[in-house]
């Protein structure tokens, strides 16, 4: 059922504090909550909603949750812990009146963003730009100059190794049979914790050839167990049906190879989870998948914001996903975006208006505002970087492809939203330094210059 709108009921109660009595109003948070537009969120998230069954939780309270968790760089149980001893978390969050105990289950967040999805929480981003350009942090000009460059949002997994892999693969499959009920012939429990053991010591070691002998050996159980459920279960379609998930990937695991065109698994728990090279020293190889970010080149009043970002998998070329950038950027902000700066891994490929796409190092058709332009484009290295440390898009939890896409979208909106908060911070300073300086009393003259 939809959930009921949030609305002050204008009457006190004796056992309970008004929010409004406890908290400053003019604080940075609390003018934040009070430019953010909810209705639009109630109308955007209405369709989401069957008009039978218990009422929904309220919109803004979840919105509100997600927005201070990627703000303050927090997980799920993080921000529901603060929420309950922060009253102006719940101020922000529509409440009337201080509580002492969350009103919802921490899993209620992760069922909403699924139901939500990654489409509906475009509309989070495209807010966060809305509240900017209201209170003066973003103006239009700066959405028509625009920097583009791509990252890798790096997934929740340990660093993939082929006996690490063989190995898990075959604890899943003999933990899967023992809740099963199915028997097996052989666990290689103890073997197995051996041979990985002693695969990483040879490994480590120099010792290639008794390492390649301690990997067949991890090779062996994995097929064997394998063989061993199918037989067991050959005659049961509901044991068929439970084993087919773990027993694809622990084939594709076993007979996977290094220059296969199949896409490799490098995870169990996320076999979605892509190898992707950047070219760096520290670095060489990243899993996850590569998101696109769009920032403003020029600094706004309120700083440097995203316009645009997006997960995409199949770790496609970057100039590859331009065109798309370029389209939903534009219809995020309903702005027509002028000049686009570029590195040299956008080289080589057709763009809608390819006259408006300039990449670093380019020498014809520049002129000095466009080369001034372009040397700003490094500068979209710092919001990635933030992004990264602060907006929780270094280390991604949630599963699947939606969940890399969603919070790509959230690490967006909360940066900007950050930018936006201290836009506020320091423009309540400004406001009370100047009412202080007028209503400062003036100096007699005998003391400014005594005699």
């Amino acid at each position: 059922m939809k959930p009921r709108k949030q609305e002050p009921s204008g009457s006190d109660d004796l056992f309970r504090s008004r929010l409004e009595n406890i908290i400053n109003l003019r604080h940075e948070l609390a003018l934040l909550g009070g430019q953010i537009d909810w209705a639009f969120f109630d109308d955007a998230y209405e369709a989401f909603y069957s008009e039978e069954g218990r009422p929904g939780i309220a919109t803004r309270m979840m919105v509100g949750l997600h927005i201070l968790k990627h703000m303050f760089n927090l997980s799920d149980d993080g921000i529901c812990d603060r929420w309950v001893y922060d009253p102006y978390f719940q101020h922000f969050c529509g409440e009337e009146y201080f509580r002492f105990e969350l009103p919802i289950d921490r899993s209620s967040m992760s069922r909403w963003r699924d139901r939500i999805g990654p489409d509906g929480l475009e509309k989070v981003f495209q807010e966060s730009l809305g509240v900017a350009h209201r209170t003066g942090a973003l103006r239009t000009k700066d959405l028509k100059r625009v920097t583009v460059d791509t990252t890798v949002q790096e997934k929740a997994i340990a660093f993939p190794t082929d006996a690490k892999l063989m190995h898990r693969a075959r604890e899943s499959l003999v933990r899967l049979a023992k809740q099963s009920g199915v028997p097996l012939r052989q666990s290689y429990t103890r073997l197995g914790k051996r041979a990985l053991i002693m695969q990483g010591r040879y490994r480590h070691a120099k010792q290639h050839g008794r390492a390649n002998k301690a990997m067949r050996k991890l090779r062996t159980y994995l097929g064997r167990t394998v063989r061993d459920i199918r037989r067991k279960t050959a005659a049961e379609e509901g044991l068929q049906d439970t084993f087919r998930r773990p027993l694809w990937l622990a084939e594709r695991v076993l007979t996977q190879k290094r220059r296969d065109p199949r896409p490799k698994v490098y995870s169990l728990h996320a076999p979605e989870v892509e190898c992707i090279g950047k070219g760096k020293a520290h670095k060489p190889y990243e899993f996850g998948c590569k998101v696109s970010i769009a920032a403003t080149n020029n600094r706004a009043p309120g700083g440097q914001f995203v316009t645009h970002i997006k997960a995409f998998h199949g770790n496609p070329y970057d100039g590859h996903t331009l065109a798309t950038v370029i389209e939903e950027m534009e219809r995020w902000t309903g702005v027509g975006v002028e000049r686009i700066y570029v590195d040299k891994g956008y080289r080589g490929h057709d763009y809608p208006n390819k006259l408006r796409v300039y990449r670093s190092g380019q020498k014809r058709g520049i002129t000095p505002t466009i080369r001034k332009e372009l040397r700003r484009r490094s500068a979209v290295e710092a919001v990635i970087g933030h992004l990264k440390c602060d907006g929780r898009l270094g280390r991604n939890y949630l599963k699947g492809r939606d969940g890399d896409k969603t919070n790509a979208i959230l690490a967006g909106a909360g940066y900007n939203y950050r930018l936006v908060l201290k836009w506020l911070r320091l423009l309540l300073a400004r406001i009370m330094a100047a009412i202080l300086g007028a209503c400062r009393l003036p100096v007699p003259a005998e003391i400014t210059h005594p005699i």
